[in-house]
C-alpha cells in the first residue's frame, strides 16, 4: 500500500505550458526526498497544457473548464477560491505547499520549511502556515513576505497546514474573484487561532512576467476584491497607522534557480532591462534638458508652438 504524504503540492495554471513544465520540473527535484503528492488544477487551457499534464504519471491533474461555451451556453466562471479549494480538498498531506505555475523553489526551501514547522510545533502549538519568502523576478532584487491587515502575516506561496485550512473551511469562493482570497485566507486562519510565521529560508522565484492567464479585467476585479477585503476586515485596519506591508531580506541564490525558466522568460527578461534602459534614458535627458531650451533655430518651445 502506498505511504500517505506528507506534503502536498497544489498548483493552479491556465495556458502556461511551458512555464507550467519548468514549475513541475522543479518541484519534482525539491519534493523528492519526502513522501509528497503534487495536484494541479488546470482551467481548461487550449495551449496543449492539459494533453501534457495528463501524460504526467505522477501528476494528479483536476480539469475544471472556465472559458468559452458548452451545449450553447457559456460556462459559469468560477474563483480563483473555487479552483485552489479543488486542490486543498484533494489533498492528502499533512503540510499543503501552495504555488503559483510561473515559480520556482529555490534548492533547500523545502527542508527549511518542514525544519521550521518542526520546531515551531514543538515551542508552541497551532502553527497554521509557513510563509515563504519570495520575489517577483526580474523586477525585484530582495525577496519579500506580507504583512496584511493588523501586521499578520499572509501566505503568498508557502505551506499550509491541512487541519488549519479545514478549520476555517478552506479559501473563501464567493466574495473574491481572484485578489485577496489568500491574504483573507489567511487573516481567517489567524482568527481560528493559528499561527502563521515566515521561514527566511525558504524562497520562491516567480516571474513577473509571464503570460497573462485571463483577458478580463483585472484592473475593475482588483478594485471589487480590494473593496469587500478592506470591508472584510475593517475591524484590523485601525491596528496600525498602515494596512499592509512587505518586509523583505536579501539573499543570493547559488543554484541561480531563474535560469531554469523558459526560454520565453528569458525573453521577457530581456525586453524588461530594454525598456527599463530606454526608461532611465529618457529620464536623464529630460532632466537635464530645460522646459523651454531653445532649438537649433533659436526659439523656445513656447514661441514655436504659438504659445
Amino acid at each position: 500500500m502506498a505511504t500517505k504524504p506528507t506534503i502536498s503540492f497544489v498548483i493552479g495554471s491556465y495556458n502556461r505550458r511551458q512555464f507550467i513544465r519548468a514549475t513541475l520540473d522543479n518541484v519534482r527535484r525539491e519534493a523528492k526526498p519526502y513522501a509528497h503528492e503534487i495536484i494541479v488544477v488546470d482551467g481548461g487551457s487550449s495551449d496543449g497544457t492539459v494533453e501534457y499534464l495528463l501524460a504526467q504519471k505522477d501528476i494528479i491533474t483536476i480539469v475544471q473548464h472556465n472559458r468559452g461555451t458548452w451545449n450553447g451556453r457559456p460556462l459559469p466562471r468560477r474563483s480563483w477560491g473555487y479552483f485552489i479549494n479543488l486542490a486543498f480538498k484533494c489533498a492528502q498531506g499533512r503540510l499543503v505547499c501552495m504555488l503559483s505555475d510561473d515559480c520556482l523553489l529555490v534548492p533547500g526551501s523545502i527542508g527549511a520549511a518542514l525544519e521550521l514547522y518542526e520546531v515551531e510545533c514543538r515551542s508552541k502549538p497551532l502553527v497554521g502556515g509557513i510563509a515563504f519568502y519570495f520575489r517577483d523576478w526580474p523586477d525585484e532584487i530582495q525577496y519579500k513576505v506580507h504583512r496584511t491587515y493588523g501586521r499578520n502575516l499572509a501566505i503568498n506561496h508557502g505551506i499550509y497546514v491541512r487541519e488549519a485550512l479545514e478549520a476555517v473551511d478552506y479559501a473563501d469562493e464567493d466574495n473574491y474573484g481572484f485578489y485577496c482570497a489568500d491574504g483573507d485566507l489567511s487573516l481567517r486562519i489567524w482568527e481560528a487561532g493559528y499561527r502563521i510565521v515566515a521561514c527566511p529560508q525558504a524562497f520562491v522565484e516567480h516571474h513577473a512576467h509571464a503570460p497573462e492567464r485571463a483577458s478580463h479585467s483585472r484592473k475593475e476585479q482588483y478594485e471589487q476584491d480590494m473593496r469587500f477585503s478592506r470591508e472584510r476586515w475593517k475591524h484590523l485596519i485601525g491596528i496600525d497607522e498602515f494596512v499592509s506591508d512587505w518586509p523583505s531580506i536579501s539573499y543570493t541564490d547559488p543554484a541561480n534557480t531563474i535560469a531554469s525558466f523558459p526560454v520565453s522568460g528569458m525573453i521577457a527578461q530581456a525586453r524588461w532591462k530594454f525598456v527599463r534602459r530606454s526608461k532611465d534614458v529618457l529620464r536623464s535627458v529630460l532632466r537635464r534638458t530645460p522646459p523651454c531650451a531653445p532649438d537649433a533655430m533659436g526659439a523656445g518651445r513656447g514661441e514655436k508652438e504659438g504659445a
